[in-house]
Order: C-alpha cells, then sequence, then structure tokens
C-alpha cells in the first residue's frame, strides 16, 4: 500500500472559490439594472458560442442563499465575487440604484451569517453600456466615473467586506475587449487597447487613493492574470517571441503596479510599430504604483509561443507542441509554472502577500447515471496546482489563501455555456445544482487546511 503524504497550509489560510456578476447573476433587467457591454455583445450574432448570454446565467441573484448554503455545506471559508456597475448605476453616472446595492449586501450578510469571507471585486468587465456610448475605458474621464461608482459600494458595503479588489485581469479587458475583440466591447484597434489600458490603471489608482483616505475597512489590492509565455521551440526567433509575448501579457500589467514604469522594451517595439500611445503623465504612474496590501494572481496555465510575421504589431501565435497534455479549452496543463510565476512576484517584483483569486479547470463535465458528477480530471488538476503553491509556500512566498475558478458551472464569457470550469455542476435548463467530486474533494482539503496525497 503506497502511503500517503500531508502538505499542511499556514493557519488561516483562505479556501474559496470565485465568480463574477456578468457569469452568474442573470436577471439582467431586473430591478433597474442598466444595460452592460456584455448584454449588447452577447446579442451581436457569432460573439459568442452557441447564442448564448448572461441573460439567466446561474439566476445567482434569485439564488444566491441557496449558494451560500451549498459553500458552507461545501466547507469553504471564503467566497469571491464582483459588481456589476450597471446595477449599482444603471447609466454609469448619476443616481444610485439602490435595489441593486440592497442584493450586494443582502449576499455579504448572508456570507458572514455562515461564516464566509467576501471578497469583492468592484470591475469584472461589465462596463454600463452608456459608459461605452461615450468612449468607454478609451475616454480619459472614465476613471472618475468609475471612482464615482466605486464610492457608492464602499459606502454600502464598507465595514462588512475585508477584501477588495480594484480590477480583475486588466489584460483581458484591455487587449480581449480592444484589440483582439473576442470580448466585449469587441473593437480591434491597438492602440486603443493601450489607451483602455492606462485608463483602467488610472481608476483602479483614484480608488486605492481614496480607500486610503477615508480609512475604509478592510484591504485592498487587485486581480491580475500573469501567465508564463514559452518560447514553443529553442530556435532564437521563438525566444524572442515568448520574450515580446511576456510583456504583452504579463510585463504590461505587473511593472506599472509594482515599478511605476511600463516595459522599456515594449514601449520601443510599439513605438517602431508606428502604435499610438497614450500620455503616461508621472503624478497618474505614481498613483497606479501606490503600495497594495496583497496582490491576486489569476493562474490557468502557461502558454506556447512561435514567432509569427504576420501579426501585428507583436509577432508571435499561440501553439502547443505535440503531446502536451491539455484541458477541454485546449489550455496546456503546466502546474509547474504555477510555482514558478508565485517565486516570480516574490523575487522579481517583490510582492509581499498573494492571493490566488483564480485557478482552475475546464472539463466536459456531465452526470453519471448515478445522479454524480465523477469531474476526476478536475481534481487531478487542482491537486497538482495547490501541491505547487505549497511548493512556493515553503519557499517563502507569502500566499495568504486559494480561490478556485469557479464556484460553480456559469457563462464563460465568448465560450458561452460550453465550457465548464465550476465544484457545483449547473444544469442550466432545469438551475439544479449538483456539487461535483471535486467540490467534495476541495470540500474536505479547506475544513482540513491540508492537501493529502
Amino acid at each position: 500500500m503506497i502511503s500517503k503524504k500531508q502538505y499542511a497550509f499556514p493557519e488561516g489560510f483562505f479556501w474559496g472559490a470565485a465568480s463574477a456578476s456578468y457569469q452568474v447573476e442573470g436577471a439582467v433587467q431586473k430591478d433597474g439594472r442598466g444595460e452592460s457591454i456584455w448584454d449588447r455583445f452577447c446579442s451581436i450574432p457569432g460573439n459568442v458560442d452557441n447564442g448564448d448570454s448572461g441573460a439567466t446565467a446561474c439566476d445567482h441573484y434569485h439564488r444566491y442563499k441557496e449558494d451560500v448554503a451549498l459553500m458552507k455545506e461545501m466547507g469553504l471559508n471564503s467566497y469571491r465575487f464582483s459588481i456589476a456597475w450597471p446595477r449599482v448605476m444603471p447609466t454609469g453616472r448619476g443616481p444610485v440604484n439602490e435595489k441593486g446595492l440592497d442584493f450586494y449586501s443582502n449576499l455579504v450578510d448572508e456570507l458572514l451569517a455562515a461564516g464566509i469571507e467576501p471578497c469583492v471585486t468592484l470591475y469584472h468587465w461589465d462596463l454600463p453600456q452608456a459608459m461605452q456610448d461615450i468612449g468607454g475605458w478609451a475616454n480619459t474621464d472614465m476613471p472618475l466615473y468609475f471612482l464615482e461608482y466605486a464610492k457608492a459600494v464602499f459606502d454600502r458595503l464598507n465595514g462588512r467586506v475585508n477584501y477588495w479588489m480594484t480590477l480583475n485581469e486588466p489584460y483581458c479587458a484591455a487587449f480581449l475587449g480592444n484589440y483582439e475583440g473576442r470580448q466585449a466591447p469587441g473593437i480591434r484597434d491597438f492602440s486603443t487597447a493601450l489607451r483602455v489600458a492606462h485608463n483602467l490603471y488610472v481608476a483602479h489608482g483614484y480608488t486605492v487613493r481614496y480607500f486610503r483616505e477615508n480609512k475604509i475597512s478592510g484591504e485592498i489590492g487587485i486581480a491580475l492574470n500573469l501567465m508564463g509565455r514559452l518560447p514553443y521551440s529553442q530556435q532564437a526567433e521563438d525566444i524572442e517571441a515568448a520574450k515580446r509575448a511576456d510583456g504583452y501579457l504579463n510585463r504590461w500589467f505587473a511593472d506599472p503596479i509594482f515599478r511605476g514604469s511600463y516595459p522599456e522594451d515594449m514601449l520601443k517595439l510599439y513605438r517602431n510599430k508606428g502604435v499610438r500611445l497614450p500620455d503616461f503623465k508621472q503624478a497618474d504612474m505614481e498613483l497606479i504604483a501606490a503600495p497594495l496590501d496583497f496582490v491576486g494572481l489569476n493562474y490557468y496555465n502557461d502558454f506556447y509561443v512561435r514567432a509569427d510575421k504576420s501579426r501585428w504589431p507583436l509577432g508571435f501565435s499561440i501553439q502547443n507542441p505535440p503531446l502536451i497534455p491539455t484541458n477541454q479549452r485546449d489550455w496546456p496543463i503546466t502546474e509547474d509554472g504555477f510555482r514558478e510565476m508565485l517565486l516570480r512576484m516574490k523575487n522579481d517584483y517583490g510582492a509581499k502577500r498573494i492571493l490566488i483569486t483564480e485557478n482552475g479547470t475546464s472539463e466536459n463535465d456531465a452526470i453519471g447515471l448515478d445522479g454524480t458528477v465523477d469531474d476526476a480530471k478536475r481534481v487531478d488538476y487542482l491537486k497538482r496546482h495547490i501541491l505547487k503553491m505549497h511548493q512556493a509556500i515553503e519557499e517563502g512566498v507569502d500566499v495568504i489563501g486559494y480561490l478556485q475558478w469557479s464556484f460553480c458551472d456559469n457563462f464563460e464569457w465568448a465560450f458561452g455555456y460550453g465550457s465548464r470550469f465550476g465544484l457545483v455542476y449547473i444544469d442550466f435548463i432545469t438551475q439544479r445544482r449538483i456539487i461535483k467530486r471535486s467540490g467534495r474533494w476541495y470540500g474536505e482539503l479547506a475544513k482540513g487546511n491540508a492537501l493529502t496525497i
């Protein structure tokens, strides 16, 4: 018989799960909620697989008590969710929609009553469409509009929320939404994407400053998706392409937060390619780099990069080498990269406290004849990554918690409902919930605060 080993985690470690407003709430026309850019994006044929939208999603807006009860049953001690700006301010500005804020206030109370720590993200991509109509995040006034929205949320939830995040994955909001056009608002212009990225960061800076000056309770950070970009081969052109890809995804977003500047090699590349750069004011850069209480890391996998001169302005494309294990989304499974990114954040960037704000995998889950969902591949993925996280902690990285993506199957953006990441299975026709094998396994890990392999 093979003996098992137990890997214990620090006392007080967070074990939870995550979600995002548009992906789970539904009720898009309920109680005064305004239209978001994702409502509009989903209405355009061809943007989302199967013509899906988040109009109903998991109906979390009406079923949040049931969902919190499931979290408690599983043994989770934290839950990360986001606030929908158009639910709080339907047009992005002006009067607050009290019914919208009531929902989040009630959700926080339900979580606290269940002994679950609420972790709040202020922006997880659902910009009010009225804001997009005046230029969206490319509009230099957007950071001030965002600050007014953030103030309304702080005013209502202050004193009950201890962990705040300004933005989720600004890379996706900027580049996938405004350069590649694969996400809302569906724009394809590189210079616009750079303006969007910078204005998002200015909004982050304004919000952190307000948080500090007004002594809002708790801690504040940001959730960044940082994942390795590996060369497809050891050819010099692929190695250089991987460096550019790292600058595009990782350094363009990590450097301003930790160093107060954008990477010089990427600035030079963009200038040489004729890209119109924003006006990077020094005062804004100092604001962006203001110290944070923690940094959230969203990690799924590393990607392999090939040189591709046809791809302007970056000159690379993504391609898996032969025989690489992948998940249902064809993402490679690269758990070593998780540990390496955590060490990089500590050693290269000086990150003092890190919260894993997303980590998980998509699989073709199905209900078995016995009524259960046996997602063994997800359990294996989680074991691999949690073990690597433990190794990083042993090597001195201060990780304060792990929030699995996602609590339940949900609307997965342009992939619609065909991509399942949840610990809880959702039948999107009946809204029936079933805790998967991974959810039971993960709950036991959370209760014991230790990984047993």
